[in-house]
């Protein structure tokens, strides 16, 4: 009789309950040690994707920092609003005042980024768009400008920067300001070199060369055996970037990227030198021209003399997810403003975003949302939140384009050098998150035994160091491929 109730019980054991059972007791093995989370709040919701079935859960609905797994939620909304062929228009038009208007339309992609994404492609050069354009302006016949060259972001309203973004944030590419006239992603790149000897100053160029920025450049060149340490600030409101610090003879070239104040008026900068070094003649100077969110935007009144339409939609969300890039989830957030609420304002693009959470039957309380990247330290939401979105998107008519725009364990973006082993059945795909003291991945996981699994994994205020719990993290995303 004792042998039929063990031979029972191990046939029940070869159903999904059991396995359920014994998924759940890993991660809360994983859970309870007293190992990487240091102390942290966690939160983990585990569901099967084509039901919704919750498989583990753990604080589910505990409101927590999602960091840049935020990029779910903004780009979920680009594609159900947008959808993947939406493209952007940035013109030229030779106004008739005179001055050469550069149009921005929230196109992040004016840069050297390689599109479609490509893994370890390299990046051609940063202005080539302007330099197009510029090309373009010149075989419309325009070789003078009795006017200025003015880059106009008023299409959506001034406001560079979201709530609880901070100065520092401000200073480096990850918090770039955000403008509908953007290039080279709102930053410039700085080269670090020291000097043949101790004593000297370090060599300190820029990329794109363009003077734009005024560089206080303190960095002294010390010792070999010395460690580098360099410093960078801008003062407020200023045009000068401040390098200090110590760089060790024959140390290999720092690179570093700053973000561009205003890049409207970088913009227009950029596009003056490119007309200057083709022979046109222009009488006014490079300016900005920027709106509040008080007034209407008024579009230039001219002829059109170059245009450069952005690649679609689902391309731009696919290089935002899998480098994680900050200011393409702004734009775009507002850019869903703009083309539902007539505002291309934060505010009307979460306005539209709450509007969809509320479509997909989630609780208001699940989440407190400020900005489209997730950078803003004031940005909270539930992973059960998460992976209602994630079931949502994966039984949309976009669901092969969604799935696309993750990151690949072991494979590309920002899981390139994580999760590495990547199954028959199609490993993990998803979004990581990372701010001081808060770390998260959301996605899916194809399980041997159990299909397709979508998972959240919040850990904030831990006293670890970032990547014990980051590899904690991925312990228990690798559980879910059983």
């Amino acid at each position: 009789m004792r042998l039929g109730i063990i031979l029972l019980a191990a046939l029940v054991c070869l159903g999904a309950a059991c396995s359920g059972a014994d998924l759940e007791h890993q991660i809360d093995a994983l859970v309870d040690s007293n190992g990487a989370p240091g102390r942290g709040s966690i939160g983990i919701h585990v569901v099967d994707a084509a039901t919704g079935k919750t498989i583990y859960r753990r604080n589910e609905d505990k409101l927590l920092l999602p960091a840049s797994s935020m990029k779910l939620f903004t780009a979920a909304l680009a594609l159900l609003r947008l959808g993947p062929e939406y493209r952007f228009t940035t013109r030229v038009t030779l106004e008739n005042s005179g001055s050469l208007v550069l149009s921005g339309s929230g196109d992040p992609s004016i840069s050297g980024r390689v599109f479609p994404y490509q893994k370890g492609a390299a990046p051609g050069p940063r202005l080539q768009a302007i330099e197009d354009l510029a090309d373009q302006t010149v075989a419309a016949g325009i070789h003078r400008v009795d006017g200025d060259i003015v880059g106009d972001d008023g299409l959506y309203p001034w406001a560079p920067y979201a709530p609880s973004w901070t100065q520092d944030d401000a200073l480096r590419e990850f918090g770039a300001p955000v403008s509908a006239l953007t290039v080279s992603d709102n930053v410039v790149a700085l080269s670090i070199r020291p000097g043949s000897r101790p004593g000297e100053l370090a060599e300190v160029s820029v990329e794109p060369a363009l003077e734009y920025y005024a560089i206080d450049n303190r960095l002294v060149t010390v010792a070999h055996a010395a460690e580098a340490n360099v410093r960078m600030s801008r003062p407020a409101g200023s045009r000068e970037l401040q390098l200090w610090g110590s760089i060790p003879v024959g140390h290999a070239a720092i690179e570093e990227e700053t973000a561009i104040d205003d890049p409207a008026l970088y913009a227009a900068e950029a596009l003056y030198d490119a007309l200057v070094r083709r022979g046109v003649a222009i009488t006014g100077r490079a300016r900005a021209k920027h709106r509040s969110a008080t007034n209407d935007y008024q579009r230039p009144e001219g002829t059109l003399v170059a245009s450069r339409v952005s690649p679609p939609l689902d391309q731009l969300l696919q290089t935002m997810e899998k480098v994680s890039q900050n200011l393409y989830a702004e734009l775009i957030l507002r850019e869903v403003g703009l083309q539902t609420h007539h505002a291309g304002t934060r505010e009307a693009g979460l306005d539209e975003l709450a509007s969809l959470l509320a479509e997909i039957g989630a609780p208001r309380d699940e989440a407190r949302i400020e900005d489209g990247s997730g950078l803003s330290r004031n940005t909270l939401v539930a992973p059960r939140l998460m992976t209602r979105l994630l079931v949502y998107l994966q039984a949309s008519r976009y669901r092969d384009t969604w799935i696309s725009l993750l990151p690949v364990g072991g494979e590309d973006g920002t899981l390139q050098h994580r999760l590495c082993c990547v199954t028959e059945a199609g490993g993990i795909r998803a979004k990581t998150g990372s701010l001081s003291r808060a770390l998260a991945l959301s996605g899916y996981a194809d399980s041997k035994s159990r299909g397709r699994l979508a998972f959240a994994i919040l850990v904030n205020n831990f006293s670890a160091p970032a990547s014990e719990v980051r590899s904690w993290i991925d312990k228990i995303a690798s559980t879910l491929l059983e």
